[in-house]
């Protein structure tokens, strides 16, 4: 058997083992024998061809980052790696059925007044109840009104408004206090 076959075969089984330490968990030592098979190879075609190693330990310094992210990738998708990452549910689905947030959800669509500033985050006034909301992201000065346009994961989040549709007919100066 030719010196520089027996260090390429050397190679691929130390990536190989490398690679199986990551699917088969046994503490390392896969993962050790395989870099000692990898360091060998690399070593003999040194012995045999110095040009020979060093291109071949360039392409394993270039093989070796592009195969561990593809491993890693394929990783949960096996037996072994789904008993080993748990999926949680997702943050929406738990936060959406909180009774608080099912409180929040009655708010979609109602009319409030700022309280405080947002800036973008304060606090509005829904008929008598204070809520922390949030703006799309412009600043609203207190005592403006508002409109709840949407609630996600908990958050109110608002939109000024001239006044409510409903109060379109009165004269602004009956509503101030």
């Amino acid at each position: 058997m030719d010196n520089l076959f027996l260090a390429y075969v050397l190679i691929v089984v130390g990536l190989l083992l490398m690679a199986g330490e990551i699917f088969l968990p046994t503490g390392g030592i896969l993962g050790a024998v395989g870099i000692a098979g990898l360091i060998a190879g690399i070593a003999m075609t040194f012995y045999e061809k110095p040009t020979q190693g060093l291109i071949t330990l360039i392409a394993v310094f270039i093989l070796i980052p592009i195969l561990g992210p593809i491993l890693m990738h394929y990783w949960p998708k096996t037996a072994l790696g789904r008993k080993m990452f748990l999926e949680g549910p997702e943050d929406d689905a738990t936060v959406a059925k909180m009774p608080v947030v099912l409180e929040l959800e009655q708010l979609r669509g109602r009319y409030g007044k700022t309280v405080s500033a947002l800036r973008p985050a304060g606090v509005t006034d829904f008929d008598g109840k204070r809520v922390d909301t949030i703006s799309e992201g412009e600043m609203i000065e207190p005592g403006h009104w508002v409109r709840c346009i949407d609630v996600r994961a908990g958050r109110v989040i608002v939109r000024a408004v001239e006044r409510p549709p409903d109060l379109a007919d009165l004269n602004p100066e009956d509503l101030k206090q």
